[in-house]
């Protein structure tokens, strides 16, 4: 019996929770009224409400309902059903986010189909929706209808906004709230930036206490909306509750503040003064009273107490404005509508007013339009009361910021190259000594690269086009280097990324962390073959034709500009073996520091006639008789000792000086040939001569005067040149030699066969002899291809009328085969060493008594 009269009971609850069915017809938006019945001791059950009789329910047919600060519990409860043809989601929303305990309860019929709990005093996740208000998901078939119960429990304003929403309808909505907050939170914190700005700048604490009252409003705001609670401290809900508390002295204290500050009430209006004094004294007392409060009370005293202190500043505006200070009326009008929000938001609190969306938001307007006007009033302030300081202060920031910016350009120019924006040779040697100094016990390399081509594209294609080139190629370079782990990297003081520096114009450097190299260097090599590919500049493909080169660290050097010297060496000697760069040796470096002096030393050796010539004699093949010295230089320094013609020629060539050698090798070698003529007629005497000597116009003067003086026949001299150096300039060259000729000097080619050959040119060379480089002479004993080349240079040689003297010869057997090959004249080792002259008279005497057939030297 008790059984059927529960269920009646029940059955009765159901009928009466129809009786206010919201019903879904179309797209329009659902109405939200609502039944509601307060549970004063909170303790009801779900069962003893869905048993309460019709008449205990109250109707709300706003949707909104404002119960002021209470202990009880409230029930809500409403019906919904769908009358459309499809399928619906939907949120129901509380949108208050100060609720403690929130209960949803769905049923679809008698059955309860979910439930869900949520509020601020339980942690923020999970939820169903990720918003701070409370919220619950459901859906309906089409003609379905469901029935939700809500209870809701808080010790602050029990504030009760009902609404449903379609699920998409309510994420725009939301979307659009959001959007308002962020422009409000992010126009308050502009604000409270601007004022830090301004008081760091002019040291007036009354920017600082703005700024402090703004970041009042804002924490006040983000706690009583739940954005704190959602971002900050979602598993926190007592430091919630405790935030919220804080928020709203804090908010106060720094207001009262500034409104002191900006009014200047201790000098307009001492009674006022006091009055916020004591008002002052009372929040900060209240700020640590509320920690020792209940939740309820001191939210009631805050409420109390926001209603005095506001109405105190309200007042504080008009009193000093009449004392004649300007910014009482910007304070006037600007808590004017603050006032209006906070006393809109108190009634809400205290339920005297209706919870809309007015009362919800009157304080968050308020107080952006407050503080939209005050800053203002802070304007006007800064503009009339500091408007000559400013303008000071502005000069002197301009000064600074321009001789700041002057510096970094001229740091910029000084540490950068101006075309490609790379940093230079001084900030990659600094970053070299750096990473030694911080990795003493690494191995490192620091390689270089060298456009060789540069010079000459920029002469044919211009300066911009060559610049650009440039730029493309450091572009590659810097991309290629990003892709590889063993390049060493640093930030510069913007925060740039460097990794490849620019040394010289043409020339780029790196610095690489071998201990980070475990594939023997391949795609460090392979890097290096892509940037040796043609560049697409303006259609065209340009081969840069780069060079690399690399120094070890610590073996080849212990600081930056040891090991870039020493790259730059490997780069230029060291041959290059399977990887595309030259890495140092000592064995190849023929630069040192005294070779710095090399060049003083001989100018002055052969000032002093210190230098010597030594002779090596060249014989007739036929007739087996000296017909001919060739005269090389020798030079014994006195600190060095002897120092070899392959080191200081090529000097004398880059510097210079080659002129006065060979001048003075002309004047000793005819000196010394007249003084051989006496007793050997037949000889001729050979000196070497470079490319610069011929193209100089002085040679043949030179030597014309130099014969004259010590009475040699022009056809006695032949100037020895090698082909690489008659075919350095081709037409002038050709001009200078027919002149020699035309005095009657010989010409012969030295080093045949060692270069490349142009026989074309060789036939237009008004030259007596060619001479085969011992490179071909070497292994023709042994080698049947070395003895085709050779009888074929013989044979075109005397096709072209010149004699052929074979270089290198140093046994017996090979000066015989030359002999049936046809060659005319030997010199080497086998014959005679080089001799200075003293020993060469003696060995001539010695040799030429055997011999008494002439020969005809031709």
């Amino acid at each position: 019996m008790l059984r059927l009269l529960f269920a009646l009971i029940i059955a009765f609850g159901w009928a009466a929770a129809q009786a206010e069915v919201i019903t879904i017809v179309d797209e329009s938006p659902i109405n939200s009224p609502f039944q509601y019945w307060e549970d004063t001791g909170a303790t009801a059950t779900l069962a003893q409400v869905q048993a309460l009789p019709e008449d205990q329910w109250q109707f709300e047919p706003s949707g909104n309902a404002a119960m002021g600060i209470t202990t009880s519990a409230y029930w809500l409860r409403f019906s919904i059903r769908n009358d459309t043809a499809r399928f619906v989601n939907l949120v129901t929303e509380l949108g208050y986010s100060q609720l403690d305990d929130v209960s949803f309860f769905v049923f679809s019929g008698n059955e309860q189909v979910h439930e869900f709990q949520t509020g601020d005093t339980r942690p923020f996740y999970p939820r169903e929706v990720d918003h701070p208000n409370m919220l619950m998901r459901f859906n309906l078939q089409p003609g379905q209808e469901k029935t939700l119960y809500i209870r809701a429990v808080t010790a602050g304003s029990m504030i009760l906004p009902l609404q449903i929403w379609r699920e998409n309808a309510f994420f725009a909505a939301a979307s659009t709230e959001q959007k308002f907050h962020f422009f409000y939170y992010g126009s308050l914190t502009v604000i409270l930036l601007i004022n830090l700005a301004v008081f760091l700048t002019l040291r007036e604490k009354l920017y600082l206490y703005y700024a402090l009252a703004i970041f009042g409003y804002l924490l006040y705001f983000a706690a009583i909306k739940g954005f704190s609670f959602q971002i900050f401290y979602p598993h926190f809900p007592g430091l919630h509750a405790r935030v919220l508390l804080i928020s709203m002295p804090l908010l106060a204290l720094f207001s009262i503040l500034f409104c002191r500050e900006l009014l200047k009430t201790k000098q307009h209006s001492p009674k006022l003064d006091k009055a916020l004094l004591g008002m002052l004294c009372f929040e900060i007392s209240f700020l640590f009273a509320a920690q020792l409060m209940s939740y309820q009370t001191a939210i009631t005293w805050s409420a109390i107490s926001a209603l005095l202190f506001f109405s105190l500043l309200f007042v504080a505006g008009p009193i000093t404005w009449m004392a004649g200070v300007r910014a009482g009326a910007f304070f006037t009008v600007a808590w004017t509508p603050l006032t209006v929000g906070v006393l809109a938001t108190s009634g809400l609190a205290l339920g005297v007013l209706p919870e809309n969306m007015l009362t919800e938001n009157a304080m968050q307007l308020g107080s952006g339009m407050e503080a939209f006007i005050l800053t203002l009033a802070l304007a006007d302030r800064l503009y009339r009361e500091r408007e000559e300081k400013i303008r000071a202060q502005a000069d002197t920031l301009f000064q600074e910021k321009a001789r700041n910016e002057a510096h970094q350009r001229l740091t910029e120019a000084m540490t950068h190259d101006p075309v490609t924006g790379l940093p230079n040779r001084n900030r990659f040697e600094r970053m070299v000594n750096r990473q030694l100094a911080e990795d003493p016990a690494g191995h490192y390399l620091v390689g270089v690269a060298r456009i060789t081509r540069l010079d000459e594209i920029n002469r044919t294609l211009g300066l911009n086009r060559s610049e650009r080139l440039l730029r493309r190629m450091a572009e590659q370079m810097s991309q290629l280097a990003s892709n590889l782990a063993s390049v060493q990297s640093c930030l510069d003081e913007q925060g740039r990324e460097e990794r490849v520096y620019q040394l010289s114009g043409d020339c780029f450097g790196v610095l690489v962390n071998a201990n980070k190299v475990a594939d023997r260097f391949d795609e460090l090599n392979n890097t290096l073959r892509l940037l040796s590919k043609p560049v697409i500049l303006d259609g065209l493909a340009i081969e840069p034709h780069p060079k690399f080169g690399a120094s070890s660290y610590p073996s080849h050097g212990d600081n930056a500009a040891l090991l870039i010297r020493n790259a730059h060496v490997g780069m230029e000697i060291t041959p290059h073996g399977q990887l595309e760069t030259g890495f140092y040796s000592k064995n190849h470096d023929i630069y040192s520091e005294s070779r710095l002096t090399l060049m003083s030393d001989l100018r002055e050796a052969l000032q002093q006639n210190t230098t010597e010539l030594y002779y090596q004699p060249k014989a007739c093949l036929a007739s087996g008789r000296i017909v001919g010295l060739e005269a090389l230089i020798r030079w014994h320094h006195p600190e060095r000792g002897a120092v070899s013609p392959a080191e200081f020629i090529p000097l004398a060539e880059e510097t210079g000086v080659i002129s006065q050698l060979t001048r003075w090798a002309v004047d000793r070698g005819a000196a010394d040939l007249a003084h051989l003529l006496k007793n050997h007629p037949q000889l001729g005497v050979s000196i070497n001569i470079s490319a610069r000597d011929l193209v100089s116009g002085e040679l043949k003067g030179t030597i014309e005067q130099t014969l004259a003086r010590h009475q040699v026949k022009a056809d006695q001299l032949t100037l020895e040149l090698t082909e690489t150096a008659a075919m350095e300039d081709p037409a002038l060259g050709l001009r200078a030699l027919q002149t020699l000729a035309d005095v009657g000097l010989r010409v012969s080619i030295d080093d045949f066969g060692s270069g490349y050959s142009s026989l074309s040119y060789l036939k237009r060379l008004p030259a007596t002899e060619l001479k085969l480089d011992q490179s071909l002479i070497l292994d023709v004993d042994d080698s049947d291809s070395s003895k085709v080349i050779v009888q074929t240079a013989i044979n075109m040689a005397h096709g072209l009328g010149y004699d052929v003297v074979a270089e290198g010869v140093e046994n017996e057997e090979t000066a015989n085969l030359l002999k049936i090959m046809g060659c005319d004249k030997v010199q080497g080792y086998w014959l005679c060493r080089p001799l200075p002259l003293p020993e060469l008279e003696a060995w001539l005497a010695e040799y030429h008594a055997r011999f008494s057939s002439p020969c005809n030297t031709g």
